[in-house]
């Protein structure tokens, strides 16, 4: 018998769950051999990490189907039972929101959508009159052992949302998931058909997306503005303003570098998804690559999104760099990061410096070795642990430790301020210690909140600090180093080094021969570019090459661990149509940027 001869609707409801990635428990022991005899004085430490895992899975994940007379109310249309799984001791929240087809929020996504008719049945509490409707509620079962909280309204029948809307919510302790029920929410349907509704069978989703701690919210698509390309920090814990880039229609445009920031993650460049960690259809940008624009921009505008990527630990941790990265690039889990922009984030993670907190986006690069792909933002005084050998490359032990944060540009006249000596051996004035080589790095929008709106690509946050190559080599030799000499001291974390430079067997020419260049100086856009691209990341950070900065946009400059002269350094540079993979001379009282590797 057909449904239009029983004037019935068949009702189909799908349901999608976002889930995160558990990340694995370690422990770490201390060794002891056959032959050891430990004493009374021997002692043993042992240390446990537990690793971060939440998580959330569905039962029941099949459509509900369900035949509605016309003119009838219906509740109990199936039931979905979803089971959260998660340690972090701030808890967690659950987010709903409609969607349909490939729409995420809005009005239309809250609608059941007929296959054949194209007609709509509206999401509300009606349960008669003369418009259709249908409605969700959510409830807890069980024992409570690890109670969760319906948020308000959702515990009866309510409209599906039309953006992300916290449902349930546990603010604080865990769940370890063993046998427990009270972290479970039940979802149950009910739908009113009027009688004027057509026959046909009509689809809709709710998903559902697991966010922790308890007070981040989801990423969730971003509106676009003609013209435009719009840059969305995509997290709720992120800070910092980026202006709107213009551009027409098939233009090659560079984009503009990151102005966001969020604590305990890495910024790993810039999506056209926000959901990016589960869209296999998401492309990754470096954040100061080319790109090409839609032909439909001057209409549409284009949305792009922060790639962030949570910290797994700190830089200083041997094992869990060796974890990652093997050693001298065998082994480790980290895969090679593809080039072609596929967003595959098994190629990259993060990892925590823990002389002052930052946080840092690591690859597997072409030269298959371990590189930060943000520049360093390293600030620390001598008092606040900067020198403490424990957590640097083999600092000099005369080295003092970094100069106090600036707040104004530099001047001439600014003599506590400034960068270098004019003649390049006088040493001036720094925060009242006659050590030139203690004045480390300037980027005054670093020392400031995040709030700061950027004028077009400069002044931004992913520029991070500027280094003389003295202090970035953490030598009090300020610039007499030998000519050609190597250095194995730096400012980077310990097991991290500044990479060689003037080779093509390691370092920046490695790099550049790996990823299809030739290892020595070249003049195309398209070599330029491919250190830009995704995951290499190198950005037009600029430097300090007089009392101010200067080619911010224009120019990168990254210092090398190898000298040139007595007064020179090789250092990594690009423009827009030029690179030096780390033979450009650059005058080691010049600030500038900065990136360690591992085994490079």
């Amino acid at each position: 018998m057909s449904k239009r001869a029983n004037n019935k609707i068949v009702y189909a409801l799908s349901l999608l769950i976002i889930t995160t990635l558990m990340i694995g428990v370690s422990l770490a022991q201390p060794s002891t051999s056959a032959t050891d005899t430990p004493s009374a004085s021997d002692s043993a430490d042992a240390s446990v990490t537990v690793g971060e895992a939440c998580s959330m899975t569905g039962s029941g994940m099949s459509s509900h189907s369900a035949e509605i007379p016309n003119g009838t109310y219906q509740d109990e249309i199936g039931t979905t039972t979803i089971k959260i799984t998660c340690n972090d001791s701030a808890g967690f929240s659950v987010y709903a929101v409609g969607y349909t087809g490939d729409t995420i929020g809005g009005e239309n996504s809250t609608k059941l959508v007929g296959r054949n008719t194209n007609s709509l049945i509206s999401t509300s509490t009606a349960t008669s009159g003369d418009n259709s409707a249908w409605a969700m509620k959510l409830g807890t079962s069980g024992t409570a052992t690890y109670p969760v909280s319906l948020q308000n309204g959702f515990g009866s029948y309510s409209a599906v949302p039309a953006s992300y809307t916290k449902v349930a919510t546990r603010t604080a302790g865990t769940d370890v998931g063993t046998g427990a029920t009270g972290s479970t929410i039940t979802t149950t349907y009910a739908s009113f058909i009027s009688r004027t509704q057509p026959a046909d069978t009509y689809d809709g989703k709710v998903k559902y997306t697991l966010v922790h701690p308890n007070n981040e919210a989801p990423a969730q698509p971003q509106p676009s503005t003609a013209g435009y390309i719009t840059y969305y920090a995509n997290a709720s814990s992120a800070v910092g303003t980026m202006a709107n880039q213009p551009a027409g229609n098939n233009a090659t445009v560079t984009l503009y570098p990151s102005n966001f920031s969020r604590t305990g993650y890495g910024f790993a460049g810039w999506s056209d998804k926000y959901d990016y960690a589960t869209n296999q259809n998401a492309h990754f940008y470096g954040p100061n690559e080319d790109f090409t624009t839609p032909s439909d921009l001057t209409t549409k505008g284009l949305s792009l999104y922060a790639v962030w990527v949570k910290s797994e630990g700190s830089l200083q941790d041997s094992n869990k760099v060796a974890s990652l990265c093997g050693t001298n690039g065998v082994g480790g889990s980290l895969t090679t990061a593809p080039t072609d922009g596929t967003a595959n984030l098994t190629s990259v993670t993060a990892l925590t410096d823990e002389r002052d907190n930052q946080t840092y986006a690591i690859a597997r690069l072409a030269d298959n070795k371990c590189w930060m792909i943000e520049n360093l933002r390293l600030e620390n005084t001598a008092t606040t642990g900067a020198t403490n050998t424990a957590l640097a490359q083999g600092y000099n032990s005369s080295f003092t430790g970094l100069a106090n944060p600036e707040s104004a540009n530099f001047t001439n006249s600014t003599t506590a301020n400034s960068l270098y000596s004019t003649d390049g051996s006088t040493e001036n004035t720094i925060s009242g210690n006659n050590q030139s080589y203690r004045f480390p790095r300037y980027n005054n929008f670093n020392t400031q909140q995040r709030t700061e709106t950027p004028a077009t690509s400069a002044n931004t946050y992913s520029y991070g600090n500027y280094y003389t190559w003295a202090a970035a080599i953490a030598d009090t030799t300020h610039y007499y180093t030998n000519n050609q000499s190597v250095t194995n001291t730096s400012i980077c974390p310990t097991g991290w080094r500044l990479p060689l430079g003037k080779t093509t067997t390691s370092g920046f020419g490695k790099l550049d021969a790996d990823m299809g260049g030739t290892g020595t100086e070249q003049s195309t856009r398209e070599a330029s570019n491919r250190w830009r691209k995704y995951p290499n990341n190198f950005l037009y950070s600029g430097g300090f090459g007089t009392s101010s900065a200067g080619n911010r946009g224009s120019n990168g400059y990254y210092w090398s661990s190898t000298a040139s002269s007595s007064s020179y350094s090789y250092s990594l540079r690009l423009d827009s149509s030029y690179v030096y993979p780390g033979t450009n001379n650059r005058n080691k009282y010049y600030g500038q940027s900065f990136r360690c590797t591992v085994g490079s």
